[in-house]
């Protein structure tokens, strides 16, 4: 049984809407803004399905279903990144996505119609890097941090010095660029964009919550992305002899064992084939016959 609902905590001015179970997915985390002309949403989650605070306009930092599953409670101006705007109008462009198997479509899409309320926001508009949305008296400014999709963006909040990071979300399971427009080379960019930004509180879309001070928000940013570097070396290692593809995606460079799904393959296939590409152009890896792969 799904749980509606969440525990307010706030920052500055800046409330975080923590969502159900620490906002684990399918659960996350809200931001309400508040300034002297207007007020905003961020990605409202499947907690505010009942008594969702008014706002007069909607920000999606990215169109998956766990970030707008509490959209149907704002009839206000929606705005993501234009990157992710197409998944964002149409519930089957963001099925479409993830990169399904075709005999599996149909199930996750009636999921995210049931149990994630997704039903798509034609009216969307898109946004781009470093656009400003003005309150009065404190503003939000677009991040663009691509790679876990090809919109995904963060928001800075001034004067509060809040940055929302949204899904580089800094828990163990590391970056996730599964998806059919996810990028592994963007996702790095991404990182080290946020390293780069000095703010008072960082704030996460899931389990680890808001994060207090530059220093250790990048101490935890280095944990994260060295998650990335643990795949690689993984990788490197079961390559000290010929695999193909489909033999990386048995091994699994993403997922344990026990965790099953259509998603899963797709996933790690497409995982292991950017990671091949990185290391191939670094000459760390060579494709020594037709589709199979040795490091160097």
């Amino acid at each position: 049984m799904r749980t509606t609902g969440y525990t307010t905590a706030e920052y500055g001015d800046v409330s975080v809407l923590v969502g159900a179970r620490g906002g684990a997915y399918p659960y996350g985390n809200t931001l309400l803004v508040r300034g002297t002309a207007e007020s905003l949403v961020v990605d409202p989650s499947l907690s505010l399905l009942e008594g969702a605070p008014p706002a007069d306009l909607v920000l999606v930092s990215h169109a998956h279903e766990d970030h707008i599953a509490g959209l149907g409670s704002y009839d206000v101006p929606v705005h993501t990144h234009e990157g992710d705007l197409g998944a964002l109008r149409s519930r089957e462009a963001l099925v479409a996505g993830i990169g399904l198997p075709p005999d599996e479509v149909d199930v996750v899409d009636k999921m995210m119609r049931d149990e994630f309320h997704v039903q798509g926001r034609p009216d969307a508009v898109g946004f781009e890097d470093g656009a400003v949305f003005d309150l009065g008296g404190r503003t939000v400014t677009v991040v663009h941090l691509p790679g876990h999709t090809a919109g995904h963006s963060g928001f800075l909040i001034e004067p509060d010095g809040f940055l929302f990071v949204g899904d580089i979300d800094l828990t163990s399971f590391g970056p996730y660029y599964g998806d059919i427009g996810s990028s592994l080379v963007d996702f790095e960019a991404s990182m080290r964009r946020c390293r780069e930004i000095d703010a008072r509180w960082y704030g996460t879309s899931h389990q680890k919550g808001v994060i207090e001070g530059a220093e250790e928000f990048r101490r935890r940013l280095d944990g994260f992305a060295g998650v990335v570097a643990r795949r690689e070396a993984a990788l490197l290692a079961l390559l000290g002899e010929p695999r193909t593809v489909e033999e990386i995606v048995d091994h699994r460079l993403v997922y344990r064992p026990h965790v099953e799904g259509p998603h899963v393959r797709p996933v790690e296939r497409r995982t292991a084939v950017q990671h091949l590409d990185v290391l191939m152009s670094g000459g760390l890896v060579a494709e020594v016959e037709q589709g199979r792969f040795r490091a160097t």
